[in-house]
């Protein structure tokens, strides 16, 4: 059986059926997150190791350390860590919670254009969040461990609390992740109307600044990971006004063809 994109509902259910739905996904939305938290509270210490691993590639063998200056501290820790990750696996269903409530409002024509940037949103956060595990901050912890050293006969030693590298962690995690969600953010300004290609190619210039100096405000005070951020969002940028040309032509290419149709016809005849 083929899918079907079903158009806008005919039933039209009164206001209050409306709130009774969106608090029943509401409160499904919660129990995943809630479900989601214990299993990943359950699992706090294998997760916060695994957070670890780029401190401690970038340490020298068999060196470095986090230390806690509060009794309690290390466990609120793994509290922030397993909330953190058990939004990052419930946010799939939380989604597909929101679009149910949401999409028998569209139109059929209106689903199909949605429902793309819905699926493509957790896998261009995934690819936001795999650089900024994998590449930026095992660069970044070992431009900031190069400052280690001697002043005034004194050593200096880097010794990072487990708080402020699980808040420097979330800080990189979330900057690139959201980051990368602009495609998004800026094909579905498009598709509603809101802005067109020739003004976002007019605005390039003015762009590449906000870019620049949104990647100097997100991530930490490192030349390396500002690069590291405004290089692959210029390229998303470019890469939505490739594929903007391409949504435009092929409505234009719908337009044109009901207005073709009727000429045909009348040559036919």
């Amino acid at each position: 059986m083929a899918f079907e994109v079903k158009d806008i509902d005919d039933t039209q259910a009164p206001l209050l059926d409306h709130l009774i739905e969106l608090r029943t996904r509401l409160v499904r939305c919660v129990a995943a997150l809630v479900v989601a938290f214990g299993v990943c509270l359950y699992f706090a210490d294998q997760i916060l190791g695994f957070l670890i691993q780029p401190l401690k590639k970038a340490f020298p063998d068999g060196q470095g350390q986090l230390i806690f200056t509060k009794l309690y501290e290390v466990f609120f820790v793994e509290l922030k860590v397993a909330l953190f990750a058990g939004f990052c696996i419930s946010f799939p269903y939380i989604a597909n919670q929101l679009w149910a409530f949401v999409a028998p409002g569209l139109y059929a024509k209106e689903k199909k254009a949605f429902l793309p940037f819905l699926v493509a949103t957790p896998f261009l956060f995934l690819a936001g969040a795999s650089l900024a595990y994998y590449v930026v901050m095992p660069t970044a912890f070992e431009w900031f461990l190069g400052f280690e050293g001697s002043a005034g006969g004194l050593e200096i030693q880097a010794l990072p609390t487990a708080n402020e590298y699980l808040g420097l962690v979330m800080q990189f995690i979330l900057a690139f992740g959201m980051s990368f969600l602009l495609p998004v953010l800026l094909l579905l300004l498009h598709r509603a109307g809101i802005v067109t290609r020739q003004q976002l190619v007019g605005a390039r210039r003015y762009v590449i600044v906000l870019v620049v100096a949104l990647a100097a405000i997100i991530t930490p005070p490192d030349p390396g990971s500002q690069l590291l951020l405004a290089v692959p969002l210029l390229l998303l940028f470019e890469g939505s006004l490739i594929l903007m040309r391409i949504f435009d032509k092929r409505d234009a290419k719908a337009k044109a063809e009901p207005d073709d149709r009727p000429e045909a016809d009348q040559s036919a005849s």
